[in-house]
Parts: C-alpha cells; sequence; structure tokens
C-alpha cells in the first residue's frame, strides 16, 4: 500500500486580483511539485485550485479508486467546506445558509468527485509557521502569481 501525502497553499494579489497555487504531492516520500496561476481569481478558488490540481493528477497517474491519502491545507475554506459544509450546501441545491448561491460551486463539485473517489483524509496546519511542506506550498503560490 502506497503512502501518499498531499500539501496544498493558495496565494491572491489583491481579492480578487492574480493568483497562484502551490502543491505538493509525496508517495512513498517520493516528491513531486506542482503550481499554476490565474490572471484574474480570489484566495479561496486558489486554494481549491490547489488541492483539486493535486488530486487530479493523482488520478492521471493511475491512482486507483478508493486509495487512502492525507491532504494537508493552511485553509479552513478548503477543509471545512469539503468535510462539513458541502452536505448542507448540496441538500439545500448549492445555496448557503443564508441563501445565496454558493461561491465557487464549479471547483466544490469537482473536489466533491474527487473526494468520493479517493479515501481522503483532510487536516489543517496553520499557515506561515514553519510547517515545512505548507512553506514550500506558499512559496510555490508566490512564484506561480508573480510568475
Amino acid at each position: 500500500m502506497q503512502n501518499i501525502e498531499i500539501y496544498t497553499d493558495g496565494a491572491c494579489s489583491g481579492n480578487p486580483g492574480k493568483g497562484g497555487w502551490g502543491a505538493v504531492i509525496l508517495i512513498d516520500g517520493k516528491e513531486e511539485r506542482l503550481s499554476g496561476a490565474e490572471l484574474l481569481t480570489t484566495n479561496n478558488r486558489m486554494e481549491l485550485s490547489a488541492a483539486l490540481f493535486a488530486l487530479e493528477k493523482l488520478q492521471k497517474k493511475g491512482i486507483v479508486k478508493g486509495t487512502a491519502m492525507q491532504l494537508t491545507s493552511d485553509s479552513q475554506y478548503l477543509k471545512n467546506g469539503i468535510t462539513t459544509w458541502i452536505q448542507s450546501w448540496k441538500k439545500n441545491g448549492w445555496k448557503t445558509a443564508n441563501k445565496q448561491p454558493v461561491k465557487n460551486k464549479d471547483l466544490w463539485e469537482a473536489l466533491d468527485a474527487l473526494n468520493a473517489f479517493f479515501s481522503i483524509e483532510w487536516k489543517w496546519v496553520k499557515g506561515h509557521a514553519g510547517h515545512h511542506y505548507n512553506e514550500i506550498c506558499d512559496e510555490l503560490a508566490r512564484k506561480a502569481m508573480d510568475g
């Protein structure tokens, strides 16, 4: 059984503004780094994009349905959204508790499908607190944004 860990982060200059995301995938200790950018986006979209692109990459590599993994992010929005809030959003026709449309629905739907495909343990880590892979992801996101 493979040990798979994913670390993700997003960054944005202005909100909305130019944004970037970064991810590190560790498969049995072998590290792969990913990053990307968008010209006009939000920080939350970049946080979600980092997780989405990392999970899509694993699927493209042939990691099979049900494979257990950990995904660690410094985004409470990502962690709480995918583990808690999404159940209510789907039940309420993709509306928030305030009856507003859920922002980033397209990304949430894609993440929800991947969350159902894999067996993901979602973890949160405090950002900018010296966590090795969170710092690397932050640097990848900022470089992508500025690049």
